[in-house]
């Protein structure tokens, strides 16, 4: 008996559902993805944060960053000087966390991250977000405000709820209004 016309008739099927199947893993890590930041979106980052912090939890700082006044930036810029400037934001985030952690973007001008030993460096990370963006030959002025936690638990909710009131806590002009 030939098998060559059934495995070429079962052959089709067969490469429909590879192609199909790495399609559909492609379209799951786009929507993992920030579109205009290339970061990591919350749900993207969560599972992969979680995993840090149990594997590293003594070593391990959790950050919350707020982009201060982004509002004026698009208001006086225009929308596409705040891409600039979240863009430029995720890029030094991403360039201070390194290989010993990961950042994300949470949504509108918030970020997080979740890296290893970073006590020493915090400093540098928050001088690095007020560098001027610049933009179509000017500079933006770019203000942020970092918290960070170190979580006692094993939780990222709680070591993000930690950051969040530290980063309230730090915002300039004495504005620690909580979000509704």
């Amino acid at each position: 008996m030939d098998l060559a016309p059934i495995l070429a008739v079962a052959g089709v099927p067969l490469v429909c559902w590879s192609a199909h199947g790495t399609w559909l893993h492609r379209r799951l890590a786009h929507a993992r993805r920030d579109p205009l930041t290339g970061l990591l979106t919350r749900d993207g980052s969560t599972a992969r944060a979680e995993r840090l912090i149990r594997s590293h939890a003594e070593h391990v700082t959790v950050l919350l960053v707020d982009l201060d006044d982004f509002k004026a930036v698009n208001d006086n810029h225009g929308h596409a000087a705040g891409d600039a400037v979240l863009a430029a934001t995720a890029d030094r985030l991403t360039r201070w966390c390194g290989s010993h952690g990961l950042a994300a973007r949470l949504g509108g001008d918030e970020f997080a991250a979740v890296v290893l030993d970073s006590a020493h460096r915090l400093d540098d990370l928050r001088a690095a977000l007020r560098e001027p963006v610049p933009f179509a030959g000017a500079l933006l002025p770019v203000g942020a405000s970092v918290g960070a936690s170190h979580p006692a638990a094993l939780l990222l909710t709680e070591a993000l709820s930690a950051a969040d009131r530290d980063m309230y806590a730090r915002k300039p002009n004495g504005r620690s209004a909580r979000r509704r």
